[in-house]
């Protein structure tokens, strides 16, 4: 009896596991990624949306842009400089990341570099005790703000250019300076800017991205090559109507203009995942200047859905004054900025609409919902539909109302980028009229509509072409009051 008793409870315990594992594998599994796929120094950069470049040194103080390396430090004197204000600005505008150029292509340091007296060092700014990337840190971290800096390659004072290997040598020494002394910095700007007059000469860039990755290893490096973000190819901060977040690094070089196209639009079969930054200054020039006035809010929202809304980070320019502040006019306007962000996009019309979709991966109930597009996590959560549905994809959302549906003049669309970019041509149907369509659409695809406020009680978002099944994060109703299209066009 004892061992019919083992006998029978060895049965019941595998049909046991049998019937465990059955149920496990009837859970739906996401679908396999499409690859290249971002790191997650790249997935933190994308959520930032909005960043900020202060551009700043002797050219503050000459009315320049490129300086000539041969100022004279003493014209180096904020004598109100006040990295709080720099900071508190950007904090209130919503930014979370700033950028300094610690070095332009004066060659002038905002710190005291020992491979140089052509610093902060020898100007009368605090008696040349002074140390602004210091300052900018120290501003930085109670308000939870992370730092970037540029260090420009190109040099106008030091006797070392055009030497290549000392020089080369001397710039790996700041970059070593700068990332060891100053904790911990987020993105490092290289450009290949340099006048046509400038010494021909070749820049170690490998070498200075080895090192750069040694130092810190989760920061991301900006470049036109990357590594981890790109050059969106102009100083305009507007993307391609289709921007890829892949694309194929070994086409890439720095400085070279001939590949400001494909920088801008990406590659849909690139096998790198470099996305783009879009850096443009809030004034005409990147520097201050007494003469110039910040862009109008409706330049700046305009450069918003054309950065940010397709697909990009928007790395604008508030460059502090000669007195070392962020001049009052800027800090009204980035004020103003935010606030009309917050107003277009902090209401979801759709939040309150029934949602209908052409199938779901997994079922009612598998996790792969139409409900995900509608919650708080725009990466992880998804509506994916059937591995099997071959009459298309679409999703439609419903007002459930009885005032008349919807008015709205913005569409928002989000792709879970985690699991890679694949959308590549989508159309916008209200009450069954196209409204929008386009193209790529990526962590962020803003339709702000060219014929004004809509009313209508269905939107129906249909994916036309993949790269395998779409993947929608989220999808946004909003009202821009801020937006009046030229009838006229």
């Amino acid at each position: 009896m004892p061992k019919l008793w083992c006998f029978l409870s060895t049965i019941t315990f595998f049909q046991l596991c049998t019937f465990t594992f059955s149920r496990l594998e009837l859970v739906p599994t996401p679908p396999l990624p499409i690859l290249p796929l971002p790191s997650y120094a790249q997935l933190k950069w994308q959520q930032r949306e909005l960043i900020m470049f202060l551009h700043f040194g002797v050219n503050t103080f000459t009315d320049s842009e490129w300086g000539t390396g041969h100022e004279n430090p003493a014209i180096f004197n904020p004598v109100g400089l006040n990295a709080n204000q720099w900071l508190s600005t950007a904090a209130d505008a919503g930014i979370s990341l700033v950028i300094l150029t610690a070095k332009h292509h004066d060659g002038f340091c905002l710190w005291p570099s020992k491979y140089t007296d052509h610093s902060v060092e020898k100007s009368p700014w605090k008696n040349g005790h002074g140390d602004v990337v210091q300052e900018l840190v120290n501003a930085a971290k109670p308000l939870g703000v992370d730092v970037g800096l540029y260090l420009s390659p190109w040099d106008r004072h030091d006797q070392r250019y055009g030497h290549e290997i000392a020089y080369n040598e001397y710039y790996l020494a700041q970059l070593q300076e700068l990332l060891n002394r100053y904790g911990s910095v987020r993105e490092i700007w290289f450009d290949g800017s340099k006048g046509k007059n400038a010494p021909n000469m070749s820049y170690y860039f490998t070498d200075w991205f080895s090192m750069v990755k040694v130092l810190q290893s989760s920061i991301n490096i900006f470049s036109d090559e990357g590594p981890d973000v790109r050059w969106v190819g102009n100083e305009k901060g507007f993307a391609g109507s289709s921007c890829w977040s892949t694309i194929n690094r070994t086409s890439l070089s720095i400085g070279n203009a001939s590949i400001e196209d494909y920088l801008n639009n990406g590659d849909p079969k690139g096998t790198d995942w470099l996305p783009a930054e879009c850096d443009v200054s809030i004034r005409q020039g990147w520097f201050w200047h007494k003469s110039q006035t910040p862009k109008r809010l409706s330049q700046l929202l305009e450069i918003y859905y054309n950065s940010v809304g397709r697909n990009c980070v928007l790395l604008l320019n508030v460059p502090p004054n000669s007195t070392g502040l962020i001049s009052e006019v800027d800090v009204q306007r980035l004020r103003e900025f935010r606030r009309a962000i917050d107003t277009i996009f902090s209401t979801n019309l759709a939040d309150k609409c029934s949602v209908k979709v052409s199938s779901q991966r997994g079922g009612k109930g598998g996790g792969f919902g139409p409900e995900n597009v509608l919650d708080s996590d725009h990466l992880w959560t998804y509506w994916a539909p059937r591995d099997d549905d071959k009459e298309g994809h679409w999703i439609e959302i419903r007002g459930t109302g009885t005032d008349g549906g919807l008015r709205f003049n913005v569409i928002r669309i989000q792709e879970a980028i985690g699991l890679g970019q694949r959308i590549k041509r989508h159309d916008i149907y209200v009450d069954g009229k196209r409204v929008a369509n386009g193209t790529t659409v990526g962590y962020k695809r803003l339709h702000r509509l060219e014929e004004g406020v809509i009313h209508g009680k269905i939107v129906k978002i249909r994916i036309e072409e993949s790269k395998g099944l779409p993947l929608i994060s989220s999808i946004g109703l909003h009202f821009d009051p801020f937006w009046h299209p030229n009838p006229n066009g």
